[in-house]
């Protein structure tokens, strides 16, 4: 089974991009839903959590108040070292519980969706990467707009993650997501195409 990584900046597109591969049919392991899983109430990752950071990152229901913890550990590189300490060893044993269930489906292809996918040098493993590109501008306004944050923890944000250039230099597949919705799905179709007919050869 090929495993196709798919990665970008903040507000990329990723989860766009992640439900267009899926409605032509791609198996996607999503990374981001597997760490709110591993940080859900009754689970060791949580306890963990608090342990670290203080019962104050709770919210009244008991679950994981993440724009609190997000603002904290974007703002304190050590901090963020702590929590990923606590939740990427969970997040990658996940990881490859799904994609190990989809080989043994036969599954031809997963798609593995991450953020940090070069950060962690995940895509070395990985039979090809795709990375979503968009202007700084454009991640900044909707990193703002989607999840309610400042212009500065917008940017913190961003700049918390490796550089755009960085990831291009290690893509086997760059699709450009600033331009119209069809537009990037006409770029998406493409590159499913030619993982299909990579899988097949």
């Amino acid at each position: 089974m090929l495993v196709i990584g798919l990665t970008g900046g903040i507000a990329a597109g990723k989860s766009t991009v992640a439900r267009t591969l899926r409605e032509l049919g791609a198996p996607v392991v999503d990374a981001d839903s597997i760490a709110r899983e591993v940080v859900a109430p009754g689970q060791p990752a949580l306890a963990e959590v608090v342990r670290a950071f203080g019962p104050a990152m709770l919210l009244p229901d008991g679950t994981l108040d993440r724009k609190r913890l997000g603002a904290l550990v974007f703002a304190d590189p050590e901090q963020r070292k702590i929590l990923n300490g606590i939740t990427h060893p969970r997040i990658a044993a996940a990881t490859q519980a799904r994609l190990e269930a989809l080989r043994a489906e036969g599954a031809p292809v997963a798609i593995y969706e991450a953020a940090l996918l070069v950060e962690n040098r995940i895509h070395l493993g990985l039979d090809g990467l795709i990375v979503l590109a968009v202007d700084e501008a454009t991640q900044l306004e909707r990193t703002v707009k989607r999840d309610g944050l400042s212009v500065d923890e917008a940017r913190a944000r961003v700049r918390a993650q490796a550089p755009l250039a960085d990831k291009l230099a290690v893509a086997t597949w760059v699709i450009r997501t600033d331009g119209p919705l069809e537009a990037t799905r006409k770029l998406v179709e493409a590159v499913w195409a030619e993982i299909r007919a990579r899988a097949r050869a």
